[in-house]
């Protein structure tokens, strides 16, 4: 049996492991390790979760520990399972894998995807922050209004009780607390429930999608929510991959959200409406020699707010969602876009005012501007973020997160909140597509 470490960051690598490692008798897992995440370190990934050939669970470590680990430990294979990260990255650390003697490993999609006996729609990404949430959103209204059921399973967060998080079911606010969400689960989760559609998610994905198959209020189709810009967990039968025109050629830089441009059927360029002509043509350009054969819907991201008059001639700080501004390195969200556009008379940089865990973020993650990131992987984060909130000196606050903050922290400032939809423009479209996706595994009405 060769020895093995799984590089992760709590997600992608458990999912490898269920799917590869588990029961197979070539391979020991002999440790995993953690990246991206703070504090998902220093546990276990559980025994009731690893199998008879790991009665005792397996260990989990800090990435940094990563060449000591491969001594120590004779790994002989190491396996590079997470997402969102340029090339240099992957292949700087297969460097670090060879130079202490072991080999590198990269596990695609036929030895991971699992198979549904619903047919599958899944929305990935060519980066963190391109818009998959909106668009997952508009594929299951457009579903919907055909009279199909349509559940959607996301991405792992499992960031807390791996053994009670297995198998986890969302169809209503209060679900989130009962599962003890993190803010940045509730970020994926509540948009879904608040329109009324029921979302899985979890650490066993098989489980877990047997679990959708054959949910209390039905399933004509699961709808696979990606998370960063991993490929899908299941095969699909239709995949969208959603690209963003603010950060081109990443596409072609990231892994593995090149994957996906490679894969998809139906690529999204999205947030048009805010970038520059030269990138969207660019992005054009790269689809064209990546994926020709795919059709390519043009979208944007308009914004609402639910008050102006909170921005206009203020000084504000804006709060955007987390994930998006750290490893996914945008420094333009849906907060900025509205303090620009309703006439805010400044933008405060926080970083100054930041405390405890989220000075840490900015260390960490030092081109994120003058932005504050919605960091909560749990409590002492959440005090933070709080505390980060009262000490910046503005007149009031723009909420860029997709749940509304106010019910985690009490942001006693003013405060209004930025709303965005995916908006398609010309042809073809999403429901041009969906509509082929309908005909062809004659879904058409059965659930009514």
């Amino acid at each position: 049996m060769k020895k093995v470490i799984i590089i992760g960051a709590a997600g992608r690598d458990f999912h490898n492991f269920n799917t590869f490692f588990r029961e197979n008798n070539d391979y020991k897992v002999v440790a995993f390790t953690a990246a991206q995440i703070p504090d998902i370190d220093g546990r276990k990934y559980p025994a009731e979760l690893s199998g008879p050939l790991y009665p005792e669970g397996i260990p989990i470590y800090d990435q940094k520990d990563l060449e000591k680990l491969i001594v120590e430990k004779e790994a002989e294979v190491c396996v590079f399972s997470y997402s969102d990260v340029p090339y240099s990255v992957v292949m700087g650390l297969s460097a670090k894998v060879n130079a202490a003697g072991a080999s590198f490993m990269l596990l695609g999609p036929n030895d991971t995807m699992i198979k549904s006996t619903k047919p599958v729609i899944s929305v990935c990404a060519t980066r963190t922050g391109c818009g998959k949430s909106q668009t997952s959103r508009k594929v299951i209204e457009l579903l919907m209004k055909q009279g199909l059921k349509v559940v959607a399973i996301r991405h792992p967060m499992p960031y807390g009780d791996l053994v009670k998080q297995k198998v986890q079911r969302f169809a209503t606010v209060e679900d989130l607390a009962f599962h003890e969400c993190t803010i940045e689960e509730m970020e994926e989760y509540e948009p879904h429930v608040v329109r009324g559609n029921v979302i899985y998610a979890g650490v066993d994905y098989e489980a877990i999608l047997r679990a959708a198959e054959n949910d209390p209020d039905g399933c004509d189709v699961i709808l696979w929510d990606g998370g960063n810009n991993d490929f899908s967990f299941y095969k699909p039968d239709l995949l969208i991959t959603v690209a963003d025109p603010h950060r081109v050629n990443h596409e072609l830089n990231y892994y593995p959200g090149e994957v996906n441009l490679r894969m998809a059927d139906v690529i999204v360029i999205n947030k048009m409406d805010s970038a520059a002509p030269e990138d969207i043509n660019q992005l054009r350009a790269n689809i064209e020699m990546a994926n020709p054969n795919a059709a390519v819907v043009d979208g944007a991201s308009p914004i609402r707010v639910d008050d102006s008059n909170i921005i206009k001639g203020k000084r504000v700080l804006v709060i955007e969602d987390g994930p998006t501004l750290t490893h996914g390195e945008m420094k333009l969200g849906a907060g900025i876009v509205a303090a620009r556009k309703f006439g805010a008379a400044e933008i405060v940089d926080p970083r100054p005012y930041a405390i405890g865990k989220l000075a840490e973020t900015f260390q960490i993650y030092p081109n994120i501007g003058t932005l504050l990131p919605a960091m909560g992987y749990g409590e002492e984060q959440v005090k933070d973020l709080q505390a980060t909130i009262d000490a910046v000196p503005c007149d009031s606050v723009i909420i860029g997160t997709p749940i509304d903050l106010n019910r985690i922290v009490n942001i006693s400032k003013p405060n209004t909140r930025v709303h965005y939809d995916l908006q398609e423009i010309g042809n073809p479209t999403l429901n041009d597509s969906l509509n082929e996706f309908v005909k062809v595994h004659r879904l058409v009405n059965v659930s009514v």
